[in-house]
């Protein structure tokens, strides 16, 4: 690629910081946007830089959210506030939603504790967490974490601050990959681990 002039480089570079696009991609993408004869290229940076500006943290469950409204899942009255669904990231609640068989609301930890990464539980979204059960006094609080070391501390830590509001914690069933995270999941298994919660500490 270094015969390529140094603005295509610079574009490439920045494609290939995309999930999934090597180095061969980043360059096809980077002559594709240079060929292309309809405006779709000005069209593409001009939605990116609409979304970076746009889209924020719900204020309540830290999902993807336009402005300073709701996202479409808390505002959505069909949902079933019974059960809360703990995950890592907003990223998380997208293979939730694939499978179609949840549908009650999530809450976004922002990660999960790792001591070794000085990430403890002031730096997620664990306070809001308890405050959202102790508020909207759901039945039942899915943690629907990683299933590595620290997605299991995480989930464990967190039912034992759940034991004094009487709220129910469980965990999808068996089924997901030991050690990976739930965008590795296909639907059928993640909708089926879903469906059959368990109890955490069962």
């Amino acid at each position: 690629m270094s015969d390529l002039p140094p603005s295509v480089r610079r574009l490439a570079d920045g494609l290939r910081r995309l999930p999934g696009i090597g180095a061969r991609n980043a360059q096809r993408m980077a002559i594709a946007v240079l060929r292309a004869r309809e405006g779709w290229p000005e069209e593409l940076a001009d939605a990116i830089r609409a979304a970076r500006g746009n889209v924020r943290p719900c204020g309540r469950c830290g999902f993807f959210a336009e402005g300073d409204a709701l996202c479409e899942i808390c505002r959505d009255p069909k949902r079933d506030g019974a059960v809360l669904c703990v995950v890592e990231t907003a990223n998380d609640v997208l293979p939730i939603e694939r499978a179609g068989v949840f549908r009650g609301r999530y809450h976004c930890l922002g990660g999960k504790l790792s001591p070794i990464h000085n990430v403890g539980p002031d730096d997620l979204a664990i306070g809001a967490l308890l405050g959202r059960v102790r508020d909207e006094g759901p039945a039942e609080v899915v943690m629907a974490l990683g299933t590595d070391v620290e997605g299991e501390t995480t989930s464990l830590y967190i039912a034992q601050q759940l034991r004094s509001l009487s709220v129910r914690v469980t965990r999808p069933a068996m089924g997901l990959p030991m050690g990976g995270s739930l965008d590795v999941a296909d639907a059928l298994t993640l909708g089926r681990a879903l469906q059959h919660r368990q109890d955490v500490g069962a």
